[in-house]
């Protein structure tokens, strides 16, 4: 080991604030940095709602679109949500391009459906889905008006944040409390 590679371990990571400001500088480096955190996670969601031929397309354009465009990032929403919008764009673009008329992407929950789904399949997913949100709390609550904000309008935790006067840290901890009580109300294993 070098002196240099010692140096460089004891270095703090730069947030994915940091790394979207130097890749609007032109640092090819930070885009790859940035690729390499969130490309696994963008990935996996792209693969609920795309074909797993598409998603390796879809990430190449989000990643390319974050290289064009993270000059325009105001800071003033969490980069991961930032990141998530782009994608969620660059999944619609390629639905739209490659006819995929039968499927929509659905903004509202990050899926895509098929637009003449069995009526079953889709009652089942309502069901679930008010099952998931009766266990956030009893309408009006503020874990389902929590919930409501964070999965059905996808606002960003900073915005939820401010707008609820306390610290984003809180609202993170809220919400991955929200997730493990709606994964569990689902009968689904809970993430540690």
């Amino acid at each position: 080991m070098t002196t240099n590679d010692s140096h460089n371990r004891d270095r703090p990571e730069p947030s994915d604030a940091a790394l979207i400001a130097a890749v609007a500088n032109g640092d090819e480096r930070a885009l790859r940095q940035f690729y390499e955190r969130n490309a696994p996670w963008l990935a996996v969601r792209l693969r609920r709602s795309l074909p797993v031929s598409a998603v390796e397309d879809v990430l190449q354009e989000t990643f390319l679109a974050v290289w064009r465009g993270a000059a325009r990032y105001a800071g003033s929403s969490e980069p991961g949500g930032w990141l998530w919008g782009i994608a969620r764009r660059q999944a619609a673009l390629w639905l739209r391009k490659h006819g995929r008329t039968d499927l929509s992407f659905d903004e509202a929950n990050g899926h895509v459906s098929e637009s003449s789904a069995d009526p079953a399949h889709q009652a089942i997913a309502r069901l679930e889905l008010q099952k998931a949100f009766a266990a956030a709390g009893n309408p009006g609550s503020a874990s389902r008006d929590l919930a409501r904000r964070v999965f059905i309008e996808d606002q960003s935790l900073v915005d939820i944040a401010a707008d609820l006067e306390v610290p984003t840290g809180t609202i993170k901890s809220r919400v991955f409390k929200l997730r493990q009580t709606m994964k569990q109300a689902l009968g689904r294993e809970v993430e540690q």
